[in-house]
């Protein structure tokens, strides 16, 4: 691969980076975890408290790219075809039409996921799964941008629905978004003081657009990793499989997500081959939706991250 590829497509991601950082203060770590996924071709469920910018990041960087963008607010009573759409009879016509529903689109913003029922859960796990919809037996492929960012509350369970597994399963990352430094929080606050409000004023610029996208994940995909580096992504998915505290461990596509992610990260540092330090980067990201504590482990007030810190201790690294 040429390196002038792999330096266009790290410069169209600072780009994409500086046009979100007008308007985002901090979530560096969460942002860089977005471009990893859209250049990866994955979807990232974010989890955190209300007012921590899940939902402004993911517009921003919907923003920056030139492609369609929708939003769903996910309610209890959303029903499969809120979302999906429907067919209607057209009088002038004498046919019936289809009606198509939000997630025909590039980039799909779903709010509050846990709030939507199992039946909308459900249709909305065939579009991450698939890229396609069903609808009254017609099946639909979606743009082949086609990514979900969902958010989560994880205090307020009051008329949610966890996530069954195999749901979770389809998100290449979950993002912790913790809060914002103080220092952050004071910028924050220093920004409004000034007279800018982000709800109101969009000084981004988008500086890319679909096709530049899909383009940048086909040469993702052409990132070296040697056949050590590839055991050692097999290596470490397949010690959460026996390790003493935890009761489930990743499936095979957590390795194929570990895979491609850490190429992504290599992209994102401007290199062509990935390294063991791109897998250790994002492993925790990959894996900690996928694995569930034993009762006696959440007792000793252990983490699914500590774990991983574990097995990364245990697993040998290739040279």
């Amino acid at each position: 691969m040429r390196p002038e590829v792999i330096e266009s497509i790290h410069k169209l991601l600072h780009a994409i980076r500086d046009q979100v950082t007008r308007v985002v203060v901090g979530q560096t770590e969460t942002l860089d975890l977005l471009l990893m996924a859209l250049l990866a071709r994955g979807h990232v469920l974010m989890e955190g408290v209300p007012g921590t910018g899940k939902t402004l990041v993911t517009k921003c960087l919907a923003t920056t790219i030139d492609c369609r963008f929708r939003r769903i607010q996910m309610t209890p009573d959303l029903m499969p075809s809120d979302i999906l759409g429907t067919t209607v009879f057209d009088q002038k016509t004498g046919n019936f039409a289809l009606l198509r529903g939000p997630v025909f689109t590039d980039i799909l913003l779903a709010d509050e996921i846990n709030r939507a029922p199992a039946k909308t859960q459900s249709a909305l796990l065939e579009c991450m799964a698939e890229k396609q919809v069903t609808i009254e037996g017609r099946v639909i492929k979606l743009p082949g941008l086609f990514m979900v960012l969902a958010t989560q509350n994880p205090i307020e369970q009051e008329g949610t629905y966890p996530l069954p597994e195999a749901q979770l399963d389809r998100f290449m990352f979950k993002i912790a978004a913790d809060y914002p430094s103080e220092d952050e929080e004071k910028r924050i606050l220093a920004n409004l003081e000034e007279g800018f409000d982000p709800a109101v004023q969009n000084p981004i610029q988008a500086v890319t657009d679909e096709a530049t996208i899909v383009k940048a994940q086909q040469i993702v995909r052409m990132v070296t990793m040697s056949a050590d580096l590839r055991e050692y992504v097999v290596g470490l998915v397949r010690s959460t499989r026996d390790h003493t505290s935890l009761v489930l461990g990743a499936g095979p596509r957590a390795s194929v997500d570990l895979f491609s992610a850490a190429k992504a990260s290599a992209v994102l540092s401007g290199r062509d081959f990935a390294t063991p330090d791109d897998v250790k980067r994002v492993l925790s990201p990959v894996l900690r939706h996928r694995l569930f504590l034993e009762p006696r482990a959440e007792l000793e007030g252990k983490s699914v991250d500590a774990v991983l810190e574990q097995i990364v201790r245990k697993v040998r690294v290739p040279r």
